[in-house]
């Protein structure tokens, strides 16, 4: 099944989106800030949100792996 028509995939996708962009733009940092607009800019704001809101991601994905490991 596709991860769009399964929320739970969809949401993990959109976590690992964010985590993998936060810490691109932690290593090299032009290579996201040069692509703020247009079709690239969705993964500056991926990484905005995953600096900003770090403890709340943080959060999130360690309820998606026990929800990953131990519910399904």
């Amino acid at each position: 099944m596709s991860a769009i028509f399964n929320f739970q995939s969809l949401l993990t996708v959109i976590l690992l989106l964010i985590c993998t962009c936060a810490y691109i733009r932690a290593l090299a940092p032009s290579l996201l800030d040069k692509n703020k607009s247009g079709i690239l800019g969705i993964f500056w704001k991926c990484a905005r949100v995953g600096e900003r809101k770090s403890p709340w991601v943080a959060f999130c994905c360690v309820l998606m792996a026990f929800s990953i490991l131990f519910v399904q």
